[in-house]
């Protein structure tokens, strides 16, 4: 494709299309190195269009050379085009309401399912699937430890199909006493230290479940007090959340960078959240300044000053 048939004069020319194929990506980012094209593209952009192929042999069809015509239509891009195998149609989008749509997709997926935790467990999505499969494993603290690779392999088959990296850190993370101020995992071997020295890889290290967690976070996941969801592949039930006891939340704080939105919430005392919370039973009313009687600011685990109180 030549570049006059990607910039046509924008007198009366048509909105302009493209067959959406394997080669469109390189072709596009070849218009997009140098400053020119990239100009010349973004005066164009609200009257791009282009055209998606539902079907996935299509695309390897093209891929492989095989022919891909369109039939005869109107310049609005009414006419479809046969892929030749299964009668798929190729459907006219505009570029730039398909990128918003697509990255507000992708948005929702990051805030809901990744980086921002629930306020219900003040768990993200990892560390409640990590917690959840230590439990359907039986790692209560009472058991013996069991290697952190057969964790790491149990969260990744069953319930979090990304990479076992970031499922092992996020375990060492809840097993750091200076990360957490109650940490939600007991650890046995190298887990890092204060000092940032990295944890041993995934095979030398074991954890189970801490008395807390069991008490606070898993003491009724069995008695039908939350509902379950199909995992990745529906081969699997998985908790929406954890029946927690205690505001967790505000027991370990949360930090994460979403897309358009990011958490940070300190730690708190345990003693002074439970005495919180016995304070709001026996009366929900409570002002927020009767509340910082039993709880006056945060408890950061490896302690620190807090310069304001404002903010």
């Amino acid at each position: 494709m030549t570049s006059s048939s990607l910039y046509p004069p924008p007198s009366s020319s048509p909105p302009m299309t493209f067959s959406y194929t394997l080669r469109f990506s390189s072709l596009l980012r070849s218009h997009l190195t140098s400053p020119l094209g990239l100009s010349r593209f973004s005066r164009r952009l609200p009257e791009l269009r282009f055209y998606s192929v539902p079907s996935v042999r299509a695309v390897r069809a093209r891929h492989r050379g095989a022919p891909l015509k369109a039939e005869p239509g109107d310049q609005d891009g009414n006419g479809s085009v046969k892929d030749g195998y299964d009668g798929g149609r190729i459907v006219p989008a505009e570029l730039h309401k398909e990128a918003t749509d697509a990255y507000m997709a992708y948005a929702m997926s990051v805030l809901l399912g990744r980086a921002l935790p629930d306020v219900r467990d003040g768990l993200k999505p990892v560390h409640r699937r990590i917690l959840f499969a230590m439990h359907e494993l039986g790692l209560s603290s009472r058991k013996p430890f069991k290697k952190c690779a057969r964790v790491v392999g149990e969260v990744l088959g069953k319930f979090h199909p990304h990479g076992d990296t970031a499922v092992y850190d996020s375990l060492v993370r809840m097993a750091q006493d200076f990360s957490l101020r109650c940490p939600l995992i007991q650890g046995h071997g190298n887990f890092g230290s204060i000092d940032a020295d990295p944890p041993a890889a995934m095979r030398y290290t074991e954890c189970r479940l801490e008395a807390l967690t069991e008490a606070v976070l898993l003491a009724d996941i069995d008695q039908n007090t939350v509902d379950f969801v199909p995992n990745f592949d529906n081969s699997q039930k998985e908790p929406s959340l954890l029946p927690s006891r205690l505001p967790t939340l505000l027991l370990n704080g949360s930090s994460g960078i979403a897309v358009g939105m990011a958490t940070n919430i300190p730690p708190h005392n345990l003693g002074e959240l439970v005495d919180v919370v016995c304070a709001l039973i026996h009366n929900p009313d409570a002002t927020l300044q009767e509340l910082l009687e039993y709880m006056p600011g945060p408890d950061f685990p490896t302690g620190g000053l807090i310069m304001g109180n404002m903010g």
